[in-house]
């Protein structure tokens, strides 16, 4: 990072050898070959990534009901287990969409650059730029961004 600014990323996922990289400028990468956040333009047509809280359960009165939501108004929800590689799923198109609350920088700086260098968009559940540092995120191509982040505050704020 220089200062607040994430300027390159980095998220090796070791069990398919695939390392995703990008830095401020440039395209995101996999393996070598540019990738792009899906094209898909509503939720319902998604697929959506989240993770569980495992220590932090402030928000599980609105977490649960919006997790059933995604489950019953989208293609599915995965669950991978690290935030840096859901970022990734999404920059490569492979998810929609990935929110989570109670997240540290390192789960999240090298992701959010892939996604908005993949043509994403990111956000804190307010819709603000307090993503990195603020412990909660939203993140999806930018054809779902606002109806995705609509039903994130739905139930989440």
């Amino acid at each position: 990072m220089d200062r607040a600014e994430v300027v390159i990323g980095v998220v090796y996922e070791v069990n398919l050898d695939e390392c995703f990289y990008t830095w401020k400028g440039a395209p995101a990468y996999l393996n070598g070959r540019e990738i792009r956040v899906s094209d898909r333009t509503t939720v319902d047509n998604g697929l959506i990534g989240t993770g569980f809280p495992y220590t932090d359960y402030t928000y599980m009165d609105k977490y649960l009901p919006c997790l059933n939501y995604f489950m019953e108004h989208s293609h599915g929800v995965r669950r991978l287990g690290s935030a840096a590689a859901d970022l990734a799923y999404t920059a490569a198109g492979r998810f929609e969409g990935f929110y989570e609350y109670g997240l540290h920088p390192w789960d999240v700086a090298a992701g959010v650059l892939l996604v908005q260098q993949a043509g994403g968009v990111v956000t804190d559940f307010r819709g603000g730029t307090d993503y990195i540092f603020g412990g909660q995120m939203v993140a999806s191509n930018a054809q779902i961004a606002t109806e995705f982040l609509q039903i994130i505050q739905r139930y989440l704020l």
